[in-house]
């Protein structure tokens, strides 16, 4: 059985667990109360500082799931989505409309990478 690393390990969970080759990133959450541009520009900076603490890197993200407080704002989070995706590496992908922890939060992002 493979050895199971946790990255950034909390009371509640953790940021990211490496297991068998895949790492499995908590939902991302950015700038409580930011637009949907900043909150997702931070969502995705931390996606990418936690594939790099383990070992990855964006092009290799297998999926991801995005959830949005208002499928309204789609557009918006997209352009900022679309300028980060690694070019001929888009993972699968899903995109839905949930109430979020708190209203301050408009996207959530998770995703699941290869190392």
């Amino acid at each position: 059985m493979s050895d199971i690393k946790r990255i950034e390990t909390g009371a509640r969970m953790s940021q990211a667990v490496i297991h068998g080759g895949v790492v499995y990133l908590a939902g991302q959450v950015g700038t409580a109360g930011a637009s949907v541009t900043v909150q997702t520009q931070d969502i995705l900076a931390n996606i990418d500082r936690l594939l790099a603490a383990a070992g990855t890197d964006k092009s290799k993200i297998l999926q991801s799931t995005i959830w949005m407080s208002s499928m309204d704002d789609f557009a918006e989070m997209n352009a900022v989505w679309d300028a980060w995706v690694s070019p001929g590496n888009a993972p699968a992908r899903a995109a839905g409309e949930s109430r979020l922890a708190t209203p301050d939060y408009k996207v959530e992002i998770l995703c699941i990478a290869a190392l």
